[in-house]
């Protein structure tokens, strides 16, 4: 009887909750959801300038005259650093402060009653371009830690590079411009709208990285949900193999002694024939061996992972639902779980969760409910799977678990090729539990309930 330890180090599997994982998608960001064209960081950073440069005109003017504005030019920007940090922070910079003095140049010369001169132009718009420059240049000395930094912290960086900016931006104007740069009231408006901008730009960076976050985990939840299905029906076509394998062992063994004794007796040409026939039974062996060993190297993983139990009762009512739904059924089912708790052996227990709940559902008409159940018994884990269905007669009551056993025949009259009870009941063996049919008074209002009881400490031995 093969244990379900020799398929132990199963394959990694990639739980959505851990540290590490969550920094990578919020590297991530944007770009992973961008279109192939613009993945390429030219067309980024262009999209970074023309979408700075058109957020930029909605704007205040705190300062009279058009010296000085502050819009929403700095939190776009800012929020592009942000979902876009492994662009290069320098060069979006300059491409950002060019595009910025070009694009509010164009709108003078289009839009202005008295348009003024390029170079009077060029002046005026020369330090907003700056105030880009500076900015990225800021971001840039904290590029490296942003994964890293606290969101409050970064809150206050945003704001002491942006009010830097501010300072760089209104020193040129006044230089270029000869602006009023002394009136302390300008300085306590520009520091409390870097302030507001700072964490405002934060919070909704924040917004967006959790949500993308919950995205990618409900696909890597789905992504798991597929591969814990393959790996369980791998893992109950690899047990049943093995021992199809320890039977052919036997009936080679039986044949060769056979062969033996047909020699003795001086029966040449009938231990020649089962010499033959012995050697074709070793070569079904020798076969089987082969494809055993390709199926194992799937489970052949450095890394173990574990799964809590409620996550295992969880994949295995939802991938339940979606077998009802696709035969048709309007079939409820429910879980209660009285304690939770890790375990390293998820792939058979969910083999004979999801194979205990489907038999259910197939003994089920048209609708119904089924109900499983984990509770703690002394030392004991004990699944109930219950159904509304007809029940088991009391006839074969006693055989459902034999091997051949089964109630399910195709329309051509073959016994149906699925798992069986005498499977499920060897994989609960090999746990070393056990499994039973109750009896009708100890059903309540169910009709049929398998209870399924395994050993608390060997299910935690991997936790």
């Amino acid at each position: 009887m093969v244990t379900y330890k020799q398929f132990q180090k199963s394959a990694e599997t990639i739980l959505p909750h851990t540290e590490e994982r969550q920094s990578r998608f919020r590297r991530k960001g944007a770009e992973g959801r961008m279109p192939a064209l613009f993945r390429n960081e030219k067309i980024q950073m262009l999209v970074v300038a023309l979408g700075t440069a058109a957020a930029g005109e909605f704007k205040i003017n705190p300062v009279p005259g058009d010296l000085f504005r502050i819009g929403l030019g700095g939190s776009a920007f800012l929020l592009f650093l942000l979902l876009m940090n492994r662009l290069p922070y320098i060069r979006t910079g300059i491409y950002t402060a060019v595009t910025v003095i070009v694009f509010r140049i164009l709108l003078d010369h289009l839009f202005l009653p008295v348009a003024p001169g390029w170079l009077d132009s060029l002046r005026v718009h020369t330090s907003g371009g700056l105030y880009y420059l500076t900015f990225s240049a800021g971001m840039y000395l904290i590029q490296n830690q942003l994964e890293r930094m606290n969101l409050l912290l970064l809150g206050v960086v945003a704001t002491c590079i942006d009010f830097s900016s501010n300072t760089v931006e209104m020193i040129l104007r006044w230089l270029l411009n000869g602006s009023d740069i002394f009136n302390p009231a300008t300085w306590g408006y520009i520091a409390l709208v870097a302030g507001l901008r700072g964490f405002f730009v934060t919070g909704l960076y924040s917004s967006i990285a959790v949500s993308q976050i919950r995205a990618l985990s409900l696909e890597q939840n789905k992504r798991m949900e597929q591969m814990l299905s393959v790996n369980s029906g791998l893992y109950g076509e690899v047990f049943y193999l093995r021992k199809s394998m320890d039977t052919i062992e036997r009936v080679t063994s039986s044949s060769y002694r056979l062969y033996t004794d047909l020699k003795k007796a001086e029966l040449k040409d009938f231990s020649q024939r089962q010499l033959a026939i012995t050697q074709e039974i070793h070569e079904v062996k020798k076969d089987s061996q082969r494809v055993a060993a390709g199926l194992l190297k799937l489970f052949d993983q450095d890394a173990q992972t574990l799964l809590a139990m409620s996550e295992i009762l969880d994949y295995a009512i939802r991938g339940n639902r979606k077998y009802a739904s696709m035969m048709q059924k309007q079939i409820v089912i429910s879980a209660h779980l009285e304690q939770d708790f890790m375990t390293a052996d998820y792939i058979p227990l969910l083999t004979l969760l999801n194979n205990l709940l489907a038999n259910a559902i197939e003994a089920l008409d048209h609708s119904g409910a089924i109900e499983l159940r984990m509770e703690q018994e002394g030392k004991w884990t004990v699944f109930h799977v219950s159904d509304s269905g007809k029940g088991v007669p009391e006839k074969i009551r006693e055989t459902i678990f034999e091997p051949g056993f089964t109630t399910k025949f195709g329309e051509g009259g073959s016994a149906a090729t699925g798992i069986g009870l005498s499977h499920v009941h060897d994989i609960v063996i090999s746990l070393g539990g056990s499994i039973a049919l109750q009896s009708g008074e100890q059903q309540d209002h169910w009709n049929t309930v398998f209870v399924v009881k395994l050993p608390t400490e060997a299910l935690k031995k991997g936790e």
